[in-house]
């Protein structure tokens, strides 16, 4: 039969078209189910999530950054302050093309390369949609020129912010410090939520220490945008609170006489006031502008701050090191004294020069032809070298080394800076530790008038020096005064240091030669007691830069300005009733009674006749 004409069977199609009216209806319960599961979830599970995207298509978050805190001095004066100046700032997310923005930018208003590329820098680390500083403190030009043009550059404003100032610029850089932009190493250890708004931070000095009270907390401001990101209105506002105010112990007045003072000397001066702890002064020569750093300071001008042989970076009064020289006399003196080792009328023969059993080589004094017979007073007073040669030995290295630890010498002050140095008081334990050395007994002899391998720091000397005059209780050296917020104002925590057992008696003999180191016809700082009703107790000292020969002569007119010793002077005043103490270092000076000495006579009577005319 012929296949064409082949009969059908209905019962099978039927069976067939029913089995695929099946199937479709089952994919289409299928495809409902899914779909009114996939509702349920938007609507119901995942309402919170998308309802919270949907808000952030139509509402943005700008960050509201707060006021930094100002820093003043004792008496009010601002040392760091909030100047109002404009920025100009873009918001890439509303720039079409912003390599051709940025380059339009440039010529318009001779914007630097290196701005450029910091600007860049930051706008990675920055969202989108939030502003990024190009350009800060523009001139009344610079902003006329930009408003002609403004149309044309969408997404670029300029607006009005508060910009960190130093009105004292290097006079107090090294103590109040600088803020600058945070760096990518600080962004990763940085709490963000705290930093919103800003990219600035403390690098160093009290802007550093105290960043957590400077800085505020941050606020936001909700903002609603159109599909184009324009703002259409401000949906709510979360206020910035405003960092602390701080207060320090320092006084401007009495920085700048030390500065100036120090005149064509590089060096440091520190003055603590003894009962207190406040640092007065803590001046440190040459400075720097820091106000440069707060926008970005240029690789140029930066790299000339770097290399400049005179390290105007280099802060001298926290980090310098030096030989103290006979500076440390007085102490060791009281060593002696506390020891039972001598007694304040112990005689001594001085010819010139001290010599070890059995050795040959001579330690020479000052003093080519010898101070005579002398007692201790008049060996700190003449600052005789071979009656404290005599005595280091008589003490031995290791009793030296414990007693000045006591003193705060080879170890941190705890002030409230960063960055501060240790010092070095050597023992012998050090040596082998450190030099895998032993010990030689003529190590220990020029310990003892401060040569050698110990090193100390202008502040170690000043607080040594309170110490001292406080009859063994220990002074805490701080800047800081006062921190005031809007709720309360607190003085901040010291630590607490042992007070060192001293007799009495002790530190009067030492404080007795100390006078007469100012007020004896042959103290080596005479030339300062003129012309003051008061006494001051003081103590000088030179170290060398390089040593001479045994056969040798030093001549300092002869020897390059920078190999020449350093100028030294420690003084408190007034004797009867000490208030102030301070420690002064004139690299290159030469002589700590010409030029050490006056400096801190000027200190100190500028001090005391302000407490005088303050006094009701």
């Amino acid at each position: 039969m012929d296949r064409k004409f082949a009969i059908k069977d209905p019962l099978a199609e039927s069976r067939l078209f029913l089995s695929r009216i099946v199937a479709a209806f089952i994919l289409i319960l299928f495809l409902i189910v899914g779909l009114v599961v996939r509702l349920v979830y938007l609507q119901v599970v995942g309402h919170e999530h998308y309802a919270t995207l949907s808000k952030d298509n139509r509402i943005k978050i700008s960050p509201l950054p707060p006021t930094r805190g100002v820093i003043y001095d004792r008496k009010g004066r601002m040392l760091a302050e909030n100047v109002p100046t404009y920025s100009l700032e873009l918001i890439p997310e509303q720039i079409a093309d912003l390599d051709d923005t940025l380059k339009r930018l440039q010529q318009l208003l001779n914007i630097s390369e290196e701005k450029i590329d910091a600007f860049q820098k930051l706008r990675k680390r920055n969202k989108s949609f939030t502003t990024t500083p190009l350009l800060q403190n523009l001139t009344d030009e610079d902003v006329a020129k930009f408003a002609v043009v403004r149309p044309y550059f969408p997404g670029v404003d300029v607006y009005a912010r508060l910009v960190r100032h130093y009105p004292y610029a290097d006079l107090a850089a090294h103590v109040v410090g600088y803020v600058g932009r945070i760096s990518e190493d600080e962004l990763k250890k940085l709490p963000l939520e705290q930093y919103r708004g800003t990219d600035q931070i403390g690098k160093i000095g009290i802007e550093k220490y105290y960043e957590s009270h400077l800085l505020g907390t941050a606020g936001y401001e909700e903002i609603e945008t159109n599909a184009q990101s324009r703002a259409l209105r401000t949906v709510s506002t979360v206020e910035p609170v405003a960092g602390s105010n701080i207060y320090l112990t320092l006084d401007i007045d009495l920085q700048k006489i030390a500065y100036d003072a120090l005149h064509e000397y590089n060096g440091a001066a520190v003055a603590i006031e003894i009962k207190t702890g406040g640092v007065l002064v803590f001046a440190s020569r040459p400075g720097f502008d820091p106000n440069p750093f707060v926008s970005g300071i240029s690789a140029k001008d930066y790299k000339a701050l770097k290399d400049s042989e005179d390290q105007p970076l280099y802060n001298r009064a926290l980090r310098g090191l030096y030989p103290p020289g006979s500076t440390m006399k007085p102490f060791y003196a009281l060593a002696g004294l506390e020891y039972g080792v001598i007694d304040y009328g112990h005689r001594l023969f001085c010819p010139g020069y001290y010599k070890l059993p059995n050795v040959d080589h001579k330690y020479r004094d000052w003093k080519k032809w010898g101070h005579g017979m002398v007692d201790m007073n008049e060996a700190i007073t003449e600052s005789c070298d071979v009656y404290f040669y005599d005595l280091a030995m008589a003490l031995g290295i290791d009793k030296m080394s414990g007693f000045m630890h006591k003193f705060g010498f080879g170890e941190k002050s705890g002030i409230d800076l960063v960055g501060e140095v240790d010092g070095l008081m050597p023992s012998k334990e050090w040596k082998r530790r450190y030099r895998n050395q032993v010990w030689f007994p003529g190590e220990t002899v020029i310990t003892g008038i401060g040569q050698g391998y110990t090193q100390v720091t202008p502040l170690q000397l000043a607080r040594a020096t309170a110490t001292l005059a406080n009859y063994g209780k220990v002074v805490n050296p701080h800047l800081v005064q006062e921190i005031i917020t809007p709720d309360y104002a607190a003085p901040p925590e010291l630590r607490i240091v042992p007070d060192i057992p001293l007799k009495p008696t002790n530190v009067d003999n030492i404080l007795r030669s100390m006078t007469n180191v100012v007020h004896s016809p042959r103290g080596t700082a005479k030339l300062i007691a003129k012309n003051i009703n008061y006494q001051i107790a003081g103590k000088t000292g030179t170290a060398q830069v390089f040593t001479v020969k045994q056969e040798e002569k030093y001549n300092e007119d002869a020897v390059d300005f920078k190999m020449r010793d350093h100028a030294l002077f420690i003084a408190l005043a007034p004797v009867h009733d000490p208030q102030i103490a301070v420690a002064v270092i004139a690299e290159h000076g030469g002589h700590g009674g010409s030029v050490a000495a006056p400096i801190a006579a000027e200190i100190i009577d500028a001090y005391l006749n302000q407490t005088k005319d303050a006094a009701p």
